[in-house]
C-alpha cells in the first residue's frame, strides 16, 4: 500500500467511524423527540409522524403499537433523506474537485461534516437535528473524493485492488461504529459541562465523539494528504491482467506479453459504458439497499428479534465482508476481472433473496431451518457487499480520462469534460444514492402489500435480470495493450 492510499485509508476509517456511531441511535433518537414534542400537535415531529403514519396506512394496518413501526419507518426515511442530499450533491462535489483539486474540495466538505456533528451535539428538536443530517447529506464527499484519489495514484492494472481498501474501511466500521454508539448512548455528558446550564441532545456524548473523530480527520489530511489532482500514476514493472484476461498471454508470441483492462477503447464507448454502469448502479443499490432496509421488519415480524439481536446479525454481515474483502476480493479481482466479480456478487444476492423468499414459510414449524435461512442468507449478502459496489466503482473508474503528457509540448493533454475522473465518478455515486433512497421506500410498500415472500422473490428476480446484464457489459471490446520483454 502507497503513502497516499494509506492515507486515504486512515482518513476513511475514522470517517465512516464517525459516520456509523448514529446509525442503531435513531430509532431512539426519534423516540426522545417524541416524548418531547408530543405535547405540540403543530409540531415538525407531530407533523411528519402523521404524514408517515398515514403514508404507512395506505398500506399496512400493523395488529399492535403502530407508533413503533411509525418510528422505525422514519429511521429509514432520515436515511433516504441523506441518500437523496447525497445525489444531488456528489456530481457537484466532484467537478468542483476537478476544477480545485482533491485536497481542497475535501476540506472544505470536512467543515461541513463538523458543522453537522456541531448541530447534532446541541439538537434539542427534531427540526435542528433533521438540519444536521441536511447539513451532513450535503457536505459528505469523503467517499467519492477517496475514490477519485486512488484512481489519481493508481494505475489501471491496479487501481481495483486499491479501491477495496474503500470496501474494506466500510467494513471495518459497520462492525464497530454502530456498538460503539450504542455503548455511549447511555454514558451522560460530564456534570463539569452539564452545570453551565446549556441544553444538549439527549446523545449527546456519540455526538461529541463524532465531532473529534472529523476533527481528527481533517487535521490528518491536512498534514498528511498530497494534492492528487493532475498526478499520473507510474505503471508497475510486473505483469498484471484485469478484467478475466489471465489467458491473454497464450497469443504465441515469445518477446512480449498482452494484457487487457475493462477500459473501452474510444471516448464514445467509455461514456456510453459510463451510462451503462450508472443505470447498473442505480438499479442495484434500490433492490439491495431496499432489502437491507426490509430486514429489520422480517426479524421484528417472523422472530421478535431485539435490538441486540438485530446488531449481531448485522455484525455477521459485516465480519464475513471484511474477510472476504481483505482476503478474497483483493486478490482475486485481477483474475477474475471488475464486471465478472460484480456479477458473482449479484449472483450471491439472488441467492440469499431465494433463502428469505423461503424462510416465511418455515418459521411456524421449522423455526431453526427458518434461522439458518436467515443466517445463509446473511452471508451472501455479505458476499454481495464485499464485492458488487467496489467492483462496479473500479469498472467506472477505468473508463475516466488518466492525465497524460504530450510528447511534443511535454503539457498536459486536456481530458474530456465528461471523463474527468471527479465529475464522472461523481456521477457514478450519485446514481447509486438515487437508488438508496428510493429502494427502501419501494421495498416497505411491497413487503406490507405483498408480503415479504413475494417481496424478495421478485428482488430475486431482479438481481437475475442485473446478473443477465453484467454478463453481457464484460464481453464489450476492451483495451489490449503489449509490453515487450
Amino acid at each position: 500500500m502507497g503513502k497516499v492510499e494509506r492515507v486515504v485509508f486512515l482518513s476513511l476509517v475514522l470517517d465512516l467511524f464517525a459516520f456509523t456511531i448514529p446509525l442503531p441511535l435513531f430509532p431512539r433518537i426519534i423516540e426522545w423527540f417524541t416524548k418531547r414534542e408530543s405535547s405540540d400537535p403543530n409540531g415538525f415531529l407531530s407533523r411528519t409522524l402523521s404524514l408517515v403514519s398515514s403514508a404507512r396506512a395506505l398500506v399496512y394496518q400493523p395488529t399492535s403499537n403502530p407508533q413503533r413501526w411509525d418510528i422505525v419507518l422514519l429511521g429509514g426515511l432520515m436515511g433516504s433523506v441523506f441518500s437523496a442530499l447525497q445525489w444531488f450533491i456528489s456530481p457537484r462535489i466532484g467537478a468542483l474537485s476537478d476544477k480545485y483539486g482533491r485536497k481542497r474540495i475535501l476540506l472544505i466538505t470536512m467543515i461541513g461534516n463538523i458543522l453537522s456533528g456541531l448541530v447534532w451535539l446541541k439538537s434539542t428538536t427534531f427540526a435542528t437535528y433533521m438540519l444536521s443530517r441536511v447539513i451532513g447529506g450535503l457536505s459528505e464527499g469523503n467517499v467519492q473524493l477517496a475514490i477519485a484519489i486512488l484512481s489519481d495514484v493508481t494505475t489501471p492494472e491496479n487501481r481495483a485492488k486499491a479501491l477495496a481498501h474503500v470496501g474494506i474501511a466500510f467494513a471495518i466500521c459497520f462492525i464497530i461504529g454502530p456498538p460503539i454508539g450504542a455503548y455511549f448512548a447511555s454514558r451522560p455528558l460530564p456534570s463539569s459541562i452539564t452545570a453551565s446550564g446549556i441544553e444538549f441532545n439527549v446523545y449527546a456524548v456519540p455526538a461529541a465523539i463524532t465531532v473529534v473523530l472529523l476533527t481528527l480527520e481533517t487535521i490528518f489530511l491536512v498534514v498528511a494528504l498530497p494534492e492528487t489532482r493532475g498526478k499520473r500514476a507510474q505503471p508497475a514493472p510486473e505483469k498484471t491482467v484485469t478484467n478475466g484476461a489471465a489467458n491473454g498471454i497464450a497469443n504465441g508470441k515469445a518477446n512480449g506479453t498482452t494484457h487487457q483492462t475493462s477500459r473501452q477503447a474510444t471516448v464514445s464507448e467509455r461514456i456510453q459504458m459510463l451510462k451503462t454502469l450508472q443505470h447498473l448502479h442505480f438499479l442495484f443499490l434500490g433492490v439491495f439497499s431496499g432489502v437491507e432496509f426490509t430486514l429489520t421488519f422480517l426479524t421484528f415480524d417472523l422472530f421478535d428479534w431485539d435490538n441486540k439481536q438485530n446488531g449481531a446479525l448485522i455484525g455477521l454481515i459485516g465480519i464475513i465482508s471484511a474477510l472476504l474483502q481483505g482476503g478474497y476480493v483483493r486478490r482475486a479481482l485481477a483474475k477474475v476481472g471488475e464486471g465478472n466479480m460484480a456479477r458473482r456478487g449479484i449472483m450471491s444476492c439472488a441467492l440469499g433473496l431465494v433463502f428469505l423468499t423461503i424462510l416465511p414459510h418455515m418459521v411456524a414449524n421449522y423455526r431453526t431451518v427458518a434461522i439458518r435461512l436467515l443466517q445463509a442468507a446473511a452471508a451472501c449478502m455479505a458476499m454481495t457487499s464485499a464485492t458488487v459496489v467496489n467492483s462496479l466503482t473500479a469498472y467506472a473508474s477505468l473508463q475516466c480520462d488518466d492525465v497524460s503528457v504530450d510528447p511534443d509540448t511535454g503539457k498536459n493533454v486536456q481530458e474530456h469534460p465528461d471523463l474527468a475522473k471527479g465529475k464522472a465518478l461523481g456521477k457514478f455515486r450519485s446514481s447509486g444514492q438515487l437508488g438508496r433512497a428510493i429502494g427502501p421506500l419501494l421495498a416497505c410498500a411491497s413487503y406490507w402489500t405483498f408480503g415479504p415472500s413475494l417481496t424478495y422473490a421478485v428482488s430475486a428476480v431482479a438481481m437475475l435480470a442485473l446478473s443477465s446484464k453484467m454478463k453481457s457489459v464484460t464481453k464489450r471490446r476492451t483495451v489490449t495493450s503489449t509490453k515487450v520483454e
